[in-house]
């Protein structure tokens, strides 16, 4: 019965619907990234999708097609010079996940053995990439009965990072509003957009339509998944860069997504490219893993809580911004900027306060996550695996 392409997107619209409902509610301190993921996972282990059915569905294809040129509209976003400016928020994020990995190691090996702490180390600061060398190491290795653990901490640790950051930087922003920060402030003086009105873009402002922008951000998604295959880097740090390299040289504009009218889709989809990630969680891999899983989360939260304070300290940033950014290395992208708008959305009284408030956050937040989830956490993967 729900076979049909229009079926499973309708119900997938509907979950993502009930999280942004739950979210407007609660006025952003549940996100609605969490809620959606919390409702999918029930929906599938109560055998309500057919077998591969969503992973293999018009919307999650569209996705997967979506993550490069999307990734490409985010470093538009960010003006090089920002990036620069954004060291602290690097070093307060590396300072999160090394200490994480470090108290894993060394809190967890005694109850559960090295190889489990390994198993379960990066991917509690990280993402898929550093998942995929975690579990193909195990295999190589015949400790294939580890996979569960790290699999599992993918598709629930972010379940309590998105919280955390949503509500400590929901906290930071009512903090600002008090103190009049945003007042009189429009989105033409915020930080990402400072530098928009003075860039030359290379296509006139009448060539700015949907088919011709979107050929641009395609054009650069291919190339950096191509660059990726070529280098072994990253195809999301590509993608990124030749985002922020593009903007800077005036090849396209900045949000060039929105302008193209397609961002709203493009997130849509890229949701539920998150959703079929965790298609392969069974009840019984949570249930035969569930404390060791939560043993090492609890674990990796606390470190990176106790990195994100110390870094935060050290460069003099408020911990309500600092943490949060360290708190990225639990979800990484889309959900720092998932967390980022919907925070800016609930705060915010008008649209140029709730502009101002995501020019405040974004940046660190994004710089935060690729620093750690794209970058640092693939080569915590690549040396611990090394040491089995």
């Amino acid at each position: 019965m729900f076979s049909q392409p229009i079926y499973i997107a309708t119900i997938l619209l509907v979950i993502l619907a009930i999280g942004e409902l739950v979210s407007i509610w609660s006025k952003a301190r549940i996100p609605s990234l969490l809620v959606i993921l919390i409702g999918y996972l029930l929906l599938n282990w109560a055998g309500f999708f057919p077998q591969g059915v969503v992973s293999s569905s018009a919307l999650s294809a569209f996705g997967a097609l979506m993550v490069a040129p999307l990734i490409v509209h985010m470093g538009t976003l960010i003006p090089l010079k920002l990036i620069r400016s954004q060291y602290k928020a690097i070093l307060i994020s590396l300072f999160g996940s090394l200490i994480a990995t470090g108290l894993i190691l060394l809190i967890v090996t005694p109850f559960y053995g090295y190889p489990t702490a390994v198993a379960g180390s990066s991917p509690v600061v990280g993402g898929i990439i550093s998942y995929l060398i975690t579990a193909t190491k195990l295999q190589e290795m015949n400790l294939a009965h580890l996979i569960t653990i790290p699999a599992v901490i993918l598709g629930i640790h972010s379940l309590v990072g998105m919280p955390l950051a949503t509500n400590l930087l929901r906290r930071y922003a009512l903090k600002l509003q008090k103190q009049g920060a945003f007042e009189n402030k429009t989105p033409s003086s915020s930080n990402v957009n400072i530098k928009e009105a003075n860039v030359k873009t290379f296509l006139p402002k009448r060539f700015h339509t949907a088919p011709i922008l979107l050929l641009f951000l395609f054009i650069m998604g291919s190339l950096s998944i191509y660059l990726g295959n070529v280098t072994g880097l990253s195809y999301s740090i590509w993608a990124l860069l030749l985002g922020v390299i593009g903007h800077l040289v005036g090849l396209f504009p900045s949000r060039i997504l929105d302008k193209a009218s397609t961002s709203g889709i493009a997130m849509i989809g890229l949701i539920i490219v998150v959703m079929t990630s965790m298609e392969s969680i069974t009840v019984d891999a949570v249930v035969s893993s569930i404390i060791p899983v939560l043993f090492i989360i609890a674990v990796g939260v606390v470190g990176v809580m106790i990195g994100g304070f110390l870094g935060s300290k050290l460069f003099k940033w408020d911990p309500l911004k600092g943490l949060p950014v360290a708190l990225t290395a639990l979800f990484g992208f889309p959900g720092d900027y998932i967390i980022c708008e919907e925070v800016s959305r609930s705060v915010g009284r008008d649209e140029n306060e709730r502009q101002a408030i995501l020019d405040e956050i974004l940046t660190p937040m994004l710089v935060g996550g690729f620093t750690t989830v794209t970058t640092a956490s693939v080569l915590i993967a690549s040396v611990l695996i090394k040491t089995l």
